[in-house]
């Protein structure tokens, strides 16, 4: 049967010009660092507001009442040595010697793996130099109960919890007396006892961890907070984003920390978006509390932890922390900054240990006999860690734990393909006589 006639037809297509007619050609931004390999490093288009002058909200207001702190940079320590500012957190010198002195003892720590590493003692290492702060004093602010999910950079965290540095040296050497039985790259550590949840080479994946750890405290009525730790360039992943929904919409008790140490391995901050905007402006859109520090303050850091803890602790969810710091070495062992960095890199807000040393001093509560004695006293300290460490061996020492534990530490109950292939390895070993 014929189908009747369409009444009412489209009209024939207006035809458009040629494409380009009329308009520029489209240009692809591509960002570039300020300086290059050979160069001069520069800084000069970074605005550092003076210390003391950006607002300090009370935890429990809401976020967008303070949007302008993700655009602003929290900084307590003035040029002079001085704490100022509403953010002051009014520590006791004997606090302010104790972040001091876990700050110098990462720094003796790092040294001494990173000359190990050139020795051939182990595979791998990763230094912190620039960025003790960021892990230690958010590690005095926060109770010791609560759970950490650090990235790869965040040892500061153990050593400031008083954690023992033979144990994360077995650990660094794949000995045997290493926790993790040699299955985790070097300073990939997991201590349950500390509240250190296991670091991951994956990017970002503590973040959704520990959201969830921190909704489940949560529903179970429980009291303590998660807090985690990434780069400026891993927001870039899908994790972060999921973990920032979840954070948002359940609020929470967690506080979400990003490192922008201006490299993301050998990629400067600009190609993961610190062109355009804040890293902390990110919270914004998912209407988290955000905050942007100085990470080089040791006392701003503390002062935006235990703001944020506090925060969390009261049920007005989550709080984002952009760590303003620098990465003062190379991303690894295995890089050569030289290779894409600039020249004289020279960081304008500072070593975090000489400025904490010299607010120290300007309370007249430290001086520098004192400065030299205690980094004579920690590099001794590392040194004789590092010999109890060495008798358990070294990664270049060989196998250091039996083959057949390749089996165990994956399900909780064997499954029996794996018994049964474990069975077979320990009965040719006895066969061959090993």
């Amino acid at each position: 049967m014929a189908q009747p006639p369409i009444s009412n037809p489209l009209p024939d297509p207006v035809p458009h010009p040629p494409l380009g007619r009329n308009h520029p050609p489209l240009e692809l931004h591509i960002p570039e660092p300020p300086s290059r390999p050979g160069e001069d490093g520069s800084f000069g288009v970074i605005n550092l507001p003076p210390a003391g002058t950006t607002p300090r909200p009370e935890p429990s207001a809401s976020a967008h009442e303070f949007r302008d702190l993700a655009y602003d940079l929290v900084r307590v320590l003035d040029d002079d040595g001085r704490a100022v500012g509403p953010w002051d957190p009014g520590l006791t010198p004997e606090m302010l010697r104790a972040m001091l002195r876990s700050m110098m003892l990462t720094r003796a720590f790092d040294d001494r793996m990173f000359r190990a590493q050139r020795q051939g003692k182990t595979s791998f290492y990763m230094k912190s130099r620039g960025e003790e702060a960021v892990s230690v004093a958010a590690a005095h602010a926060l109770d010791d109960q609560d759970m950490l999910f650090p990235s790869y950079r965040q040892q500061g965290l153990l050593i400031a919890r008083g954690w023992s540095l033979v144990d994360m040296m077995n650990q660094i050497y794949s000995n045997t007396q290493d926790r993790l039985q040699g299955r985790q790259l070097p300073v990939m550590y997991s201590v349950r006892e500390a509240g250190f949840f296991s670091i991951s080479g994956n990017l970002t994946t503590q973040y959704p961890q520990a959201v969830g750890w921190a909704m489940a405290s949560a529903a179970q009525g429980d009291t303590r907070i998660a807090a985690t730790w990434c780069g400026e360039g891993s927001t870039a992943e899908g994790d972060f984003h999921s973990a920032c929904t979840f954070a948002s919409v359940y609020r929470a008790p967690v506080i979400l920390n990003i490192v922008n140490n201006q490299w993301a391995i050998s990629s400067f901050s600009g190609l993961a978006g610190g062109e355009n905007t804040t890293f902390a402006a990110r919270g914004i859109g998912y209407g988290i509390a955000s905050l942007r520090i100085d990470g080089n303050d040791a006392l701003a850091v503390y002062a935006a932890t235990r703001w944020a803890a506090e925060r969390a602790r009261t049920n007005h969810g989550p709080t984002m922390i952009e760590h303003f710091t620098y990465r003062a070495e190379g991303h690894s062992t295995s890089d050569d900054p030289a290779a894409y960095r600039s020249a004289g890199d020279a960081w304008p807000l500072g070593d975090p240990i000489l400025r904490l040393r010299h607010h120290l001093i300007t309370l007249g509560e430290w001086d520098d006999a004192r400065h030299d004695a205690l980094g004579v006293e920690l590099a001794e300290t590392v040194r004789l860690a590092q010999k109890a460490a060495e008798k358990n061996g070294t990664l270049g020492h060989g196998l250091a734990q039996p083959l057949e534990t390749m089996f165990e530490g994956v399900f909780e109950h064997m499954p029996w393909h794996l018994a049964e292939q474990q069975a077979q390895l320990l009965a040719e070993q006895k066969a061959a006589g090993l």
